[in-house]
């Protein structure tokens, strides 16, 4: 990922909390024939190695991981808040004119090897993390063990799990700290304006742009 000093952001538990919040990720793979992506949620455990793991499961038809070149790393995308940044927001827009629109984003990108696995134990252990981090918030957290036993014996024998040990981890918080200090609170009010803007793009902009 190309990663400007000025939007760089390397401070581990700042890019972790990133990929809990997004956990819908994209994993991208080398296949036979070329690259593969799929879309899947991903449980992070912080602890293990030294920027973390990643796991989650793919459908057992999906050709993806059987088909992926195990020498080559496999990306995982969090992709985070983002929103396009209109140059009226710019004073210098009034001042020289010489301004084109852009887009904000915050994204995490986590590298390293994957492996499959098909042990029916993990897979329910992996199930399981997954439904417990999405259920957490509710009132009345849905939990595996309420589907009858059989049931979720069938559906576990419909998926394979996947595991990334994570290698390499960027994160890339693009939130206009390149503009002058006028443009860059401009920015910030204009975020914080929008009708329908994600509140986080415009909490990311206010933090990364105070004064």
């Amino acid at each position: 990922m190309y990663v400007p000093e000025a939007f760089a952001e390397t401070d581990l538990d700042t890019l972790h909390a990133l990929m809990r919040e997004h956990p819908f990720a994209t994993l991208v793979t080398l296949n036979e024939g070329g690259l593969v992506a799929s879309h899947v949620p991903l449980v992070l455990s912080a602890d293990e190695g030294e920027f973390g793991t990643l796991r989650g499961h793919l459908a057992r038809p999906n050709p993806q991981w059987s088909t992926m070149d195990t020498g080559v790393d496999a990306l995982c995308i969090f992709h985070g808040p983002e929103a396009y940044v209109t140059p009226s927001w710019y004073p210098t827009k009034r001042e020289h004119g010489k301004v084109v629109p852009t887009w904000n984003y915050v994204t995490v990108h986590a590298t390293g090897p994957l492996s499959v696995h098909k042990d029916p134990d993990w897979l329910r252990t992996n199930v399981s993390a997954v439904t417990d981090q999405q259920e957490a918030q509710r009132q009345d957290p849905w939990q595996v063990s309420d589907a009858p036993e059989r049931f979720v014996q069938s559906m576990l024998r419909g998926i394979v799990g996947i595991e990334l040990s994570i290698a390499k981890l960027e994160g890339k918080w693009k939130l206009s700290q390149n503009r002058p200090e006028a443009d860059r609170q401009g920015v910030v009010t204009g975020l914080a304006e929008e009708q329908g803007a994600d509140a986080g793009i415009s909490r990311a902009a206010a933090r990364y742009n105070q004064s």
